[in-house]
């Protein structure tokens, strides 16, 4: 018997029905949990608070898109539990699986016939007059970022604790390799192949046309300091949780010692997944 914890993104109906289905389908032989929320739409006796996701399960189940699984990998706070992400729709990069595939998937893992891909993951600080003030461990990226209505923003950047530039423009992205598909792509930045553990350091629309995306060691240790005083600037994790930044805060990134284990399609390789999503040889 396997115990699994199904995800599924918040008001979407047919993740619903497919929870319903697996656990249909599944539930006599194996020890299903649902999240609360999802639990409660169905009238779900087995539940989990979305914190607790992943506490001693076989593995996941995650029923939406990538902004659903960036939500799990942040909430599993270092419990290694394989994740198996099935895309109901939209561009998804981290959940590959189509509803097609997943009972063939969902057989072949629980007999233990499964690869995983494992991703690094980064911890990422903001310290304000030398106190931390804010903590998270993120799947994607870190984004220091300006107001709508806010001018150009220096950015003071180190590379453990060498000077590496000011960035003056609209902000900075820090990101995994995971994460280069997603907006470091979208401001010129590279891509990396997901299991790598380099760190990408990537400028938006930066005032010097010099200034580049640079890729780092995994044991690089990032440190940006806010020099703008009367700008309105934000930090984003994973797109998804913000925090403002003051005057001289310095956002600090380095990579996690947590991974996340994501399950591999097994009808189709990464560069296919990277040609239909990007539609590659299209015109």
């Amino acid at each position: 018997m396997s115990r699994i914890h199904i995800i599924c993104k918040k008001k979407k109906e047919d993740a619903i029905e497919i929870a319903r289905r697996i656990i249909k389908d599944y539930g006599t032989n194996n020890d299903i949990c649902l999240d609360e929320a999802s639990a409660q739409i169905i009238g779900y006796k087995k539940s989990f608070e979305l914190e607790h996701v992943g506490d001693g399960a076989d593995f996941i189940i995650v029923l939406g898109g990538d902004g659903t699984l960036l939500s799990v990998s942040r909430n599993l706070k270092g419990r290694d539990v394989p994740i198996l992400g099935v895309n109901l729709g939209g561009l998804g990069f981290l959940t590959e699986i189509s509803v097609e595939e997943l009972p063939s998937m969902i057989e072949k893992i629980l007999q233990g016939d499964y690869d995983v891909s494992r991703r690094i993951m980064l911890d990422v600080k903001v310290r304000r007059e030398k106190e931390d003030v804010f903590e998270f461990s993120i799947l994607n990226d870190a984004v220091i970022t300006k107001d709508a209505l806010a001018r150009i923003i220096d950015i003071e950047t180190y590379v453990n604790d060498e000077y590496l530039t000011t960035f003056k423009g609209d902000g900075l992205i820090v990101s995994t390799p995971t994460g280069s598909t997603g907006y470091s792509l979208a401001a010129g930045g590279p891509l990396l192949y997901p299991s790598m553990k380099n760190i990408i350091v990537t400028p938006i629309c930066p005032h010097m046309l010099t200034n580049r995306p640079i890729i780092l060691p995994e044991e690089a240790a990032i440190k940006a300091i806010l020099m703008s005083m009367d700008e309105k600037v934000i930090l984003t994790l994973d797109g998804q949780v913000g925090f403002p930044l003051k005057y001289f805060d310095e956002v600090i990134v380095k990579k996690s010692p947590h991974t996340i284990s994501l399950i591999k399609s097994s009808s189709k390789g990464y560069f296919e997944i990277l040609r239909t999503k990007l539609k590659w040889g299209e015109r």
